[in-house]
C-alpha cells in the first residue's frame, strides 16, 4: 500500500443545510415506536427549503473550496463529477449547473454518476483515476456527492433518517485529507431490490432486505480487500473505520457483524472498539441524517474533525449503494488533516451544524408541503418571501445558491 502522499482528497467541505428538525419530535408526531428511535441513534436531520435541490446542495458544498483556490489552481480543475440519486433530467446532468455556478473553466469534463448511495464513491474514484492519468502537472478534479430527498417517505420509519445536503472533495496530488492506498480495494456487487425510486412519488424500501444486503456486503468487501492486500487484519491495520451511514444504529450493527466475521470477539471488546475507532465518524451523521451518495463522506468529515490525528493514521472506508454495489478501501489521513476540512481553516463542519435553525414538526411539514422542485417540473417560481421567516434568518446575505425559477424545465438559480 502507498505510504507517501500521492493521490487523494486535498480538501473537503460539507453543506449540511440551514434548517433541521428533531428526530425524536418526528417519532412522537408520527406515532412511531420509540424503541425503534433508540435503535436509530439519531438526534436531528437536516432539512432543505423548497428553493434548494441537489444542485444547490452540491454548489454550496463546493464553493468555499473553489473560492479558496488561486486562479491557477481553479484553471487546473479538469473534471466536475457529481454522484447523486436525486437527478433532475434523464439526459442533462446536474453537473452542468454545478460547473456553471462554480464559475469554472470551460476546458473541463462534466458528468453525473448514479448508483444509489454508492454514487459519491463512484465519483471519487473516477476523479482520482482521471487525475492520475492527466499529463498536466497539478491537475485537479471536483468530486461531489449531493442529494435532496422527496417527501415520498413521509410517515414511514425512513422519514426520520433522511437528511439533506452534500459533500464536495478536491481531488489531486497533494492529499491533505486522505491519501488513497492505490490498489487497496475490496468489492462486492449483485442485483437486489432493497430500495428503489421508480417514480416521482414512490420510494420503495424493503428495510429487512436492505439491512441484510448491507451486512453481507461489508463482510464480503472486507474479505475481498484482505484477499487482495496480504497481511490485513481488521483490528490492527486500520486506526479508524468509517461506514456509509443511513443511520448510526445500522453502522453499529455492521461493525459488530464485521468484527465477529473476522475474529472470535467478546462483546466488551467490540463495544470498546466501536467507541474508539468508529464513534467519532458518527457525530455529524447523527445530526444530519442519511445524505445518501454523500453519507460516507460526511462520516469522513466527522471522523477527521472529531478523532485525534496528531500523526498520520490509516483508515478503512466502507461504501454501499442499494441495488447493489459496495466497496471497502483505505487511505492515510495525515496529521492535522482537520485544517483541510470545512469551508475555511478556522470554520469547521461542526460549526455549520450549530448554525442551523431548529424547526418544529409543524414548520417542517409546511416546508415539505410546499416542495415543487423535483424531477419533471416544467415551470415554477420560488419567491423567497414564501419561505419566511427562515429564508431571511438563515439564507439572506449568506452567499448561498438557491433555486429561483424553472422555465420550460430549465433551472435558473441565484445567489442570496
Amino acid at each position: 500500500m502507498a505510504t507517501e502522499p500521492g493521490l487523494g482528497i486535498e480538501a473537503v467541505n460539507a453543506y449540511v443545510g440551514r434548517l433541521c428538525v428533531g428526530v425524536r419530535d418526528l417519532f412522537a408526531d408520527r406515532g412511531l415506536a420509540l424503541d425503534r428511535f433508540e435503535n436509530l441513534m439519531m438526534d436531528e436531520k437536516s432539512v432543505n427549503l423548497p428553493c434548494e435541490d441537489a444542485v444547490t446542495n452540491a454548489v454550496n458544498a463546493a464553493k468555499p473550496l473553489v473560492d479558496a483556490m488561486t486562479d491557477d489552481e481553479r484553471e487546473r480543475i479538469e473534471l466536475v463529477v457529481v454522484g447523486t440519486e436525486s437527478g433532475l433530467d434523464f439526459g442533462k446532468p446536474l453537473s452542468t449547473y454545478v460547473h456553471e455556478h462554480l464559475g469554472l473553466s470551460r476546458r473541463c469534463r462534466s458528468f453525473e454518476v448514479k448508483h444509489a448511495c454508492y454514487g459519491g464513491t463512484a465519483a471519487l474514484h473516477t476523479a482520482a483515476g482521471l487525475v492520475a492519468q492527466s499529463p498536466v502537472p497539478g491537475a485537479k478534479a471536483l468530486a461531489i456527492a449531493a442529494d435532496a430527498p422527496s417527501k415520498a417517505a413521509r410517515g414511514t420509519y425512513w422519514e426520520p433518517s433522511e437528511g439533506a445536503g452534500g459533500v464536495a472533495m478536491v481531488i489531486g496530488r497533494e492529499p491533505a485529507v486522505l491519501d488513497l492506498d492505490l490498489g487497496a480495494n475490496g468489492f462486492h456487487t449483485y442485483e437486489v431490490m432493497d430500495t428503489a425510486r421508480p417514480s416521482l412519488d414512490a420510494d420503495l424500501v424493503d428495510s429487512d432486505l436492505s439491512l441484510m444486503a448491507y451486512l453481507s456486503c461489508v463482510q464480503a468487501c472486507v474479505q475481498n480487500y484482505c484477499d487482495r492486500v496480504p497481511d490485513t487484519d481488521v483490528f490492527e491495520t486500520f486506526d479508524h473505520l468509517a461506514f456509509h451511514t443511513p443511520f448510526a444504529g445500522m453502522v453499529k450493527g455492521a461493525h459488530r457483524a464485521l468484527l465477529r466475521s473476522q475474529h472470535a470477539v467478546a462483546a466488551d471488546r467490540i463495544a470498546a472498539d466501536f467507541a474508539e475507532r468508529v464513534a467519532p465518524s458518527l457525530h455529524y451523521p447523527r445530526r444530519v441524517g442519511n445524505l445518501f451518495s454523500a453519507a460516507l463522506y460526511l462520516a469522513l468529515c466527522s471522523l477527521v474533525e472529531n478523532a485525534e490525528f496528531d500523526r498520520a493514521r490509516r483508515i478503512g472506508l466502507f461504501s454501499y449503494g442499494s441495488g447493489c454495489a459496495s466497496e471497502f478501501y483505505s487511505g492515510v489521513v495525515p496529521a492535522d488533516a482537520a485544517r483541510a476540512v470545512g469551508p475555511a481553516p478556522d470554520r469547521s463542519v461542526g460549526a455549520l451544524l450549530d448554525e442551523r435553525h431548529s424547526l418544529t414538526v409543524a414548520e417542517y411539514d409546511d416546508i415539505a408541503d410546499a416542495d415543487r422542485r423535483s424531477f419533471g417540473v416544467r415551470s415554477a417560481t420560488f419567491d423567497s418571501g414564501d419561505f419566511e421567516p427562515f429564508f431571511g434568518k438563515q439564507f439572506a446575505g449568506q452567499g448561498l445558491l438557491v433555486l429561483d425559477r424553472i422555465d420550460e424545465f430549465h433551472r435558473e438559480y441565484r445567489w442570496t
